[in-house]
Order: C-alpha cells, then structure tokens, then sequence
C-alpha cells in the first residue's frame, strides 16, 4: 500500500467498470437487428433505411444518453472501490506503554528536609502521576532491602491511589536499601506477551545506593528496551534519620541526595533525571516522555492512521448526472424508445 499516496481501499469493484465497453458492444452490434426485425425478410437492404424511419429522423441518436450512463457507472464504481489519498494518525485506545513505579521506602525517606517529608512527597508525586495519566498500564513496588509488588500492572488508578496511605516505613523490617532486587521485580511486571508496548521503570527514591552491580543492571535493562526514569527526593544538605528507627548503640546516620549517582543511572537507562517538585511540571514532562515513545513504537511495531475516504467526491457529480438523466419525462427510455 502507498505511504499516503492514492489507492483504493476496495479495488476489485474496478472489475465492474468491464461492464462499460461489454455494453457498448452489445448495443453496437445488436442495433441492427433490433430496429429492423422480421422486416428484413421482405424488403431489400438498401430500402430498409426508408422502412424503418431512420431517413426521416424517426429514431433521435442516443449515444450522447449512454455516454452519460457509463460515465455515471464510471464514477460509482470508482466511489464504491473506496479511493484514498492521505490519512490521519490517531492515539490508540490505551497507549503502546506500561510503567512500573519503584518506591523507597527505606528509613531514610522519613527525614523532613524535603517537607513534609521525602516519603510523603513521593506518594504526592505519585498521586499527580495517576491523577494525570493518560492510559497508561501502571504497576507499583515498594522496596527497602526487599522488594514487594503492592500492585501489578494495571489501568485502575483508584485501586492503586488507596494503597498509598498503607505503604510507610514501618514496613521495613531490616535497615538499608537495595535497588537490584526492586529492579527484578519491575522486569518481572513488564514482562508481558505483548512486546511492541513501550516499557519504563520510574525510581522514586533518595538515592545513595551502596550496591556492586547496578550499572550493569541498568544496561541490562536497555538491551531489553526498559527505560528507567529517576525522581529524586532529598538535599545535598540531607538530614538526620529518625533515631525510631536505628538500631540502639548505633550512630545516628545522615542521609544526603546523591544526585551524582542517580543522574548516571538514569542516563544509563536512557530516562530522565528529575528533583521532585512541589508542582505537576515533573509529572507532567516524564507522562509526554513515556508517551511519546509509545507513539514511536506504534508507529514502528503497530501502526495507528485512519484514512480519509473520498469516495463523496465521485458521488457530488453522479447526483447531477442521474437528475439530468431521469429529468424531463425520462430522457433515457424516450431516446432509446
């Protein structure tokens, strides 16, 4: 098919213009034998004319009628085979795309130097991403040293917005924060029958991972075509970690944003590095980022355009031709009469 060059959506009507010279024919050499009948048998060729009326005008020329009845079929036909010439691209139903939500909620997201606190504003960030979400399928894991799925993927964001108050944490029972194995998780959620929806991971976390390893993870991710997006929450400043949750006989431990390594990790998974803010902007630019790329993977795995149909244009004409023809006491049967 033309990439948006004229074609016709039903070409085997075209056959049905055939009709048009196999009735010419028809007519051509049936005339004759039509007009003079069994007269023929009794009166001499060359009188023939004279006995018939064709000498004295009797019989009007009716060609003109029937070039205006076949180029009327002409154009029905040409209306019926559906002719096209260029196309709209729509956005599918749901957006090509499917994003995972990995939450820290390690002890760390408890300190108050983002207000009214690194925790509270991450599930803020959260609420503005479903309450702005355009179709996207999203799932969302909460993670400190272990990862748990809170919710696969899904397109219903009110089951997924009343979640949100339970994850705190209190959940935690060991100290630290482990990236990988919230990483795995996120891959396990994404990895669906469908492989032409664009992938993405989104981190919502403090940062300062102590992990081997995760620059790799993160380059396993693109050869597979999962892009992680990074939200960062903190100051280079930080805060101290509510003694709640130290261990006894333990220093009391200083979180700070390591924008260093969350700026490399999200570069290496070809996403966006964002500080969380207090208005919608970084929502807003990471949902056109995840939607642009499913409009490029439609348009290279599954194409979305509606064609314009002009088979109107024939038909305006063909309501002239026929009101002209059946004009005036039938035009058509009083010159073939």
């Amino acid at each position: 098919m033309p990439d948006g060059g004229f074609h016709f959506a039903q070409p085997l009507w075209l056959l049905a213009l055939l009709a048009i010279p196999l009735i010419w024919l028809w007519l051509r050499y049936s005339r004759t034998s039509r007009q003079r009948g069994r007269e023929s048998l009794y009166a001499d060729e060359h009188l023939l004319p004279w006995l018939t009326g064709e000498v004295r005008g009797r019989s009007p020329n009716s060609s003109p009628v029937l070039a205006i009845w076949g180029l009327t079929w002409m154009l029905m036909v040409l209306a019926m085979a559906g002719p096209r010439w260029d196309y709209e691209r729509i956005s599918a139903f749901r957006p090509a795309a499917e994003l995972v939500v990995l939450l820290d909620i390690s002890a760390s997201m408890n300190i108050r130097d983002v207000r009214p606190s690194r925790l509270a504003r991450a599930k803020q960030e959260i609420q503005d991403l479903l309450r702005l979400n355009q179709g996207l399928r999203i799932g969302l894991v909460a993670f400190a040293t272990v990862a748990h799925v809170v919710s696969p993927l899904t397109e219903d964001m009110q089951t997924l917005k009343r979640t949100l108050p339970s994850l705190s944490t209190d959940l935690v029972k060991l100290s630290g924060s482990r990236l990988g194995n919230a990483l795995d998780k996120a891959v396990l959620l994404l990895q669906g029958d469908n492989k032409n929806l664009a992938r993405h991971i989104l981190l919502i976390t403090d940062g300062d991972f102590d992990e081997p390893g995760l620059s790799q993870k993160v380059d396993q991710l693109r050869e597979q075509n999962i892009h992680l997006h990074i939200l960062a929450l903190g100051t280079d400043g930080g805060g101290l970690v509510p003694e709640r949750y130290v261990s006894r006989g333990l220093r009391t431990p200083i979180s700070r944003l390591n924008e260093a390594q969350l700026k490399t990790l999200a570069s290496r998974g070809d996403g966006l590095y964002q500080l969380a803010g207090y208005q919608e902007n970084d929502t807003r630019k990471l949902l056109n980022r995840i939607l642009a790329d499913a409009e490029q993977q439609q348009l290279r795995e599954m194409p979305t355009r509606v064609w314009n149909e002009r088979f109107y244009l024939f038909l305006i004409p063909v309501i002239f031709l026929v009101l002209y023809l059946f004009g005036r006491s039938n035009r058509f049967s009083r010159r073939l009469s």
